[in-house]
């Protein structure tokens, strides 16, 4: 089942135009059509498979989030550069709330940065819908884990809420994103990353880059939609960062979906020489990383 939508996700424009058309190289090999609003800014997967339908989607081995165990020298790189993301956000948790508290993490995956979190004297909750990735979070994290945001107290209250690449997966965008900022203290803060179509590696790899993973991305966030989406969820921007690691793995992704046939060798220089350069043009640029982290709060 599919369901075609008549207005903006993010704005509830009926302004939108088709933008292009993108294959699902992961899965299913269906191809998808992504669309631009004229008023936002924001590309959203259109139609796209139901929220009950899109789990289907998911279920490959090379969907590394969902999964601890590596299966080959790309995922066991992923895990790697996992761990020192993991740091980094840890590092940047402490930044912000340096006596620490209380932390939401919405799309927990199998939940290793909330249970290193907690290791450094974080109160952590994790929210993960994908029973096998939950699964293995609860293995670490007992009774911590939660399906959904109904399984949390309607008072909780969060001194950091993130969401590491998972606005893009969310089907009900504007539901979820009020719901979200309702557990939000008054002084807290939101952290989202997600991917960046304005990107120097989006442009090269255009409709074969792996940051459309469509239909999983029904979202497709560029900077400008990112000042539109504040704006609306009545929201402050106040910090952004980047993410550098993700241009090098996205690009490595991509080499994949272009020339399947190549090397593996060929495909990881080809990978580093564009995550090189893509990185190197947003330091200049300032905003056009391949994926981009930014920190809001409550206006």
């Amino acid at each position: 089942m599919i369901e075609r939508l008549t207005k903006c996700p993010l704005c509830k424009s009926g302004l939108f135009l088709n933008s292009k058309e993108v294959i699902d190289h992961a899965v299913s090999k269906e191809s998808f059509i992504i669309c631009k609003c004229t008023s936002c800014d924001i590309l959203f997967t259109n139609p796209r498979p139901t929220q009950e339908e899109i789990s289907k989607y998911y279920d490959f081995p090379e969907y590394y989030s969902h999964n601890d165990s590596p299966k080959g020298i790309t995922q066991y790189i992923y895990n790697k550069i996992r761990s020192i993301a993991i740091k980094g956000k840890i590092s940047l948790l402490t930044e912000l709330k340096p006596k620490k508290g209380s932390l939401l993490d919405f799309g927990c995956g199998t939940a290793e940065f909330i249970y290193q979190a907690e290791q450094k004297g974080w109160k952590v909750t994790g929210i993960e819908p994908n029973t096998k990735a939950k699964e293995q979070a609860l293995t670490k994290l007992e009774n911590q884990i939660h399906s959904n945001l109904d399984g949390l107290n309607k008072n909780d209250r969060f001194d950091l809420i993130t969401m590491f690449h998972v606005l893009e997966h969310v089907h009900e965008l504007r539901k979820t994103v009020k719901k979200i900022i309702k557990h939000l203290k008054s002084n807290g803060y939101i952290i989202i990353a997600v991917p960046n179509p304005a990107s120097f590696d989006a442009e090269v790899y255009r409709e074969k880059w792996a940051g459309w993973d469509v239909p999983r991305h029904l979202y497709h966030f560029t900077p400008k939609s990112i000042e539109s989406f504040q704006e609306i969820f009545d929201l402050e921007l106040i910090d952004q960062k980047k993410m550098p690691f993700d241009s090098y793995y996205v690009s490595l992704l991509s080499e994949g979906y272009k020339a399947p046939q190549t090397s593996m060798l060929s495909k990881y220089w080809k990978a580093i020489k564009t995550g090189y350069k893509s990185n190197s043009l947003a330091k200049t640029q300032g905003s056009n990383y391949s994926s981009n982290l930014y920190i809001f709060k409550k206006k």
